[in-house]
């Protein structure tokens, strides 16, 4: 179970920080705990940014951008006969293109 956070900030706290480097099995020095203390705290602040954005008005989305059809319908083409494929290659046999013996 997490270490509770402070209620009024909502911020990381150390025995947040130390928890999760436990989880982590991360042997942190105290600077280390003391810059990553900072660094997510920050993140969270621009975060907190986002929930003074009104959005009463926005139908929810998983796409910001309209989807368009990209894929052309399937149709059959004329494609060329096995004679013209083994035309140019000496590696032929009964009509089939010969690779090496495998193993």
């Amino acid at each position: 179970m997490l270490p509770k956070t402070k209620k009024k900030t909502g911020g990381i706290t150390p025995a947040v920080i130390e928890h999760v480097a436990s989880l982590a099995r991360l042997d942190l020095t105290e600077d280390e705990k003391k810059r990553f203390l900072k660094d997510l705290n920050e993140i969270l602040a621009a975060f907190r940014v986002l929930d003074s954005v009104d959005t009463k008005n926005v139908e929810p989305s998983f796409q910001p951008l309209p989807l368009a059809d990209v894929l052309r319908e399937d149709s059959a083409e004329k494609c060329i006969t096995q004679e013209r494929a083994l035309f140019n290659t000496d590696h032929k046999e009964k009509g089939f293109f010969k690779g090496p013996k495998v193993v």
